[in-house]
């Protein structure tokens, strides 16, 4: 907990400083820069807005993991109040039944189980039978993770 008596929030920033670690930096402005006329988007912006680069959910989806069993709105509240937006949430937890998944890869190595909300407004685990040896790995040079361990 930090001096206000407010919990962490369950966002990270990457860290910058370890080798190899891209954070989708570049292209925005260098194709546009050398250009005779401005374009369109110079002058009044693009639709798409500002892209969040350099941010870790991973204490999210852990906090979610660990309150499996428990009341879906208090989660919600709770998560909400420590998070700069809510989307990252229903990256792993399905609000309806056709979206249910096993497993949700995040990023290019990371895996975790997947979650929804049953019919009583309880979290769940989607396949809570799942385990690290049912997922293949997609290459041999990253380290794969699954639900914050290696495998």
């Amino acid at each position: 907990m930090n001096r206000n008596n407010q919990k962490e929030p369950l966002f990270r920033k990457v860290n910058t400083n370890a080798r190899n670690v891209h954070h989708n930096f570049g292209g925005d402005f260098k194709y546009s820069r050398n250009k005779k006329q401005e374009t369109l988007e110079q002058t009044k912006g693009t639709m798409y807005g500002k892209k969040d680069r350099g941010l870790d959910y991973t204490p999210l989806f852990r906090f979610l993991l660990s309150k499996i069993g428990s009341e879906w709105n208090e989660i919600f509240s709770e998560a909400k109040s420590r998070l700069d937006k809510t989307e990252p949430i229903f990256w792993v937890v399905a609000l309806n039944q056709n979206e249910k998944e096993d497993f949700v890869r995040i990023g290019e190595s990371t895996y975790f189980s997947g979650m929804y909300i049953d019919d009583e407004g309880i979290l769940q685990l989607t396949n809570p039978t799942l385990k690290s040896t049912d997922l293949k790995h997609y290459c041999n040079c990253c380290t794969h993770t699954f639900n914050g361990t290696v495998y």
